[in-house]
């Protein structure tokens, strides 16, 4: 194996983290920001891309990890490494609410592709890049669904996913049509397109974009319930105005309470 072969442990319910067991020189690399706790000895480093080819040059080092500025990453990744003898644990945490799936890259012919911001951690050995999409009016109209991180190698990585995760094998010809944000990933041998959702009723007061994502198979889907960019916008649609409290909160009247007491304005 080229990766570093690593155990794991997922915990929790409905905020999960997972917890990676680094035998000695052993080391997992990670976006910035998902790290939760690890065990003294365990040594960490900033690198540039993600350490998966320590023997290229410095112009593929830059021209890989410039690739990841496409997805809204960053140019450099963290590294973990434990540099003691004997076992050592170190845990990363869900950015919200959701379930932590393993991903075993040998299952997949070695080649996984996730939504961008879904990648959580990986064995050391595993590539982290961008999967680019063969039609550019996906480019144009997939929102964030077009751009894909593809993960490669022989190792194990782990990517989250938002509220209930739905695994789907779909057959030889097998179409399943998701919303863009709802895809976590898929296996390489899916085919992936945009469609329009059609219909001026749709297109208008629909209320579901203007496009879905269709995935043929054969291969395995896994879609996710509640995409972050859907949780963010309920956040910001139930804030309050102008920073004051919404004092009808929780009452029958609710909103009407606070247009006859002037708080909307009248």
């Amino acid at each position: 194996m080229n990766a570093h072969e690593i155990d794991y442990q997922i915990l929790g319910e409905e905020m999960q983290y997972v917890e990676l067991e680094l035998d000695p020189q052993e080391a997992v690399i990670a976006e910035a920001g998902n790290f939760m706790m690890m065990d003294n000895g365990i040594k960490m480093d900033t690198i540039f891309g993600d350490g998966s080819k320590e023997k290229e040059g410095f112009l593929g080092k830059v021209l890989g990890a410039g690739k990841r500025l496409l997805t809204g990453e960053s140019l450099f990744m963290t590294i973990f490494t434990n540099e003691i003898q004997g076992k050592k644990h170190i845990s990363f945490a869900s950015p919200y609410p959701g379930k932590i799936i393993p991903i075993d890259l040998t299952r997949y012919n070695n080649k996984f592709i996730c939504q961008k911001d879904a990648f959580l951690c990986a064995a050391k050995g595993v590539a982290v890049g961008i999967e680019f999409s063969r039609k550019m009016g996906r480019g144009f109209f997939g929102g964030e669904g077009f751009i894909m991180q593809k993960l490669e190698g022989d190792g194990m990585a782990f990517v989250h996913a938002g509220g209930t995760m739905a695994r789907k094998e779909l057959a030889p010809g097998e179409v399943l049509k998701v919303d863009t944000g709802c895809i976590i990933g898929f296996t390489q041998d899916i085919n992936y397109d945009i469609e329009f959702v059609g219909g001026i009723k749709n297109t208008v007061f629909g209320g579901e974009g203007l496009f879905f994502a269709t995935l043929t198979g054969p291969g395995t889907v896994y879609v996710q319930s509640l995409p972050f960019s859907r949780l963010a916008n309920r956040i910001l649609q139930a804030a309050p105005q102008g920073g004051g409290k919404d004092k009808g909160e929780g009452s029958i009247l609710g909103g009407i309470g606070d247009v006859i007491g002037g708080d909307r304005g009248f």
